[in-house]
């Protein structure tokens, strides 16, 4: 049994997929083909917005989305400790603050509420209201990233990246730049409110659509839902290549011509006249070729995956001891994981080792909320800031999801769960 069955989709779609790769050989344009620019209008259209902007991965995504606003040193963006390190990653590549907010308990994305007071503790400089990075005490160590201790085999990495501890937790100078909402499991976050709060406190919002492209909100989809959306390509997303690749959504035409040059290092009229400093992030043409062949079969996918997802929630109704996810209504899940909360620590042990003697793989999405890792260490967050999400990381696992999920290898799951009641 796959955890992710990508053989399957390959063979349903093999022929499609090797004409395409056939055609970018054929022409020879493998860096920024025409096939990203179909790619980028097929899902610009598909997502319903006016701009998509091909990138090398979905890091590279959140990465553009934050220079396109010139986020750097001095600014402060709030965005969960639940997730992937990429989402608070690019934020500190470019020496901004990533300021933490906690979760709802029942959907796993950014809490609302938890949001505002997050932002009101950083605007009056009052921790008291909600956890915000501690300052070092006067007489800690202060290392740069330059500090060739840092290189010693034997030292410990206290600071990340690119960035300056003695800064980046002085909270008193942050000012809130924006706000990085990230769409868990494929689930989108609480978007009605997250805008709301956004405009109050004159933020920007960026969508982390990694896990949700194909989701719904309200009846708009995924990477539609705020001022600018980054998603993934990485194999194993909703929608994915062979390789790494990403792309930005947005209706802000300028911003989206400042990121179209962003993405191949701060390119002007033509290739040797550079007007910013940018990276190297675009998309290559085969990837794009690729996802053409997958985005033909995409809407039946979303579609089986509501299936899969439905029919493990209706085996496992019976059981009490085990929390399954929660799709609010209004929201339709992409499925990126199907995940779930065991009673306890203990408890989820148990399931693991009955699952892996009954040959059925599953992951922990995510073990560690970020505040407690070392590359964030910087920031002097504490065990306890963030009780829901630490609470989460000790009982969550994610069973085995993909549209291609037999109901028979479903029923067999579900069957071992219970034996580890």
């Amino acid at each position: 049994m796959d955890f992710i069955d990508l053989k399957y989709q390959q063979q349903r779609i093999k022929e499609k997929i090797d004409s395409k790769i056939q055609k970018v050989l054929a022409h020879g344009q493998y860096i920024m083909g025409p096939e990203v620019k179909e790619l980028e209008n097929q899902l610009a259209e598909y997502v319903g917005v006016r701009n998509a902007i091909g990138c090398a991965s979905g890091t590279d995504a959140l990465l553009l989305a934050l220079m396109g606003y010139g986020v750097g040193p001095g600014d402060a963006i709030f965005t969960t400790p639940f997730t992937f390190i990429a989402t608070a990653e690019a934020v500190s590549l470019l020496g901004a603050t990533p300021i933490f907010v906690d979760i709802d308990p029942k959907t796993f994305n950014l809490d609302p509420a938890k949001l505002e007071l997050a932002i009101q503790a950083l605007k009056s400089n009052d921790p008291s209201i909600y956890p915000l990075p501690r300052p070092l005490s006067p007489n800690a160590e202060r290392r740069t990233p330059n500090d060739s201790s840092l290189n010693s085999p034997n030292s410990e990495r206290r600071t990340p990246n690119f960035i300056d501890p003695s800064r980046a937790t002085r909270h008193s100078s942050l000012s809130p730049r924006g706000i990085i909402a990230v769409d868990l499991f494929g689930l989108p976050a609480d978007y009605n409110s997250i805008n709301s709060i956004s405009q109050k406190f004159n933020l920007f919002v960026v969508e982390d659509g990694a896990q949700s492209f194909g989701a719904e909100y309200f009846g708009r989809r995924a990477c539609s839902l705020s001022d600018l959306a980054c998603t993934s390509f990485f194999p194993a997303k909703p929608l994915g290549g062979y390789g790494d690749g990403g792309m930005c959504f947005t209706n802000d035409d300028p911003l989206a011509e400042v990121m179209r040059s962003l993405r191949i290092h701060g390119q002007g009229n033509d290739k040797y006249e550079n007007i910013r400093i940018g990276i190297n992030g675009r998309l290559d043409t085969l990837q794009a070729a690729i996802l053409l062949a997958k985005l033909e079969i995409f809407p039946e996918e979303i579609e089986l995956r509501q299936e899969v997802a439905q029919n493990y929630t209706t085996l496992m109704s019976p059981n009490s001891e085990l929390h399954t996810p929660n799709s609010p209504p209004g929201y339709q899940s992409a499925w990126a994981q199907y995940s779930i909360l065991s009673k306890s620590e203990e408890h989820r042990s148990i399931i693991m080792e009955n699952l892996k003697r009954g040959g059925v793989p599953m992951a922990i999405y995510y073990p560690k909320p970020l505040h407690l890792q070392k590359a964030f260490a910087f920031l002097n967050y504490s065990e306890g800031d963030f009780p829901i999400s630490e609470d989460c990381a000790k009982r969550i696992f994610s069973l085995p999801m993909h549209p291609y999920l037999k109901p028979e290898d479903q029923e067999r799951i579900i069957n071992i769960l219970r034996a580890a009641q």
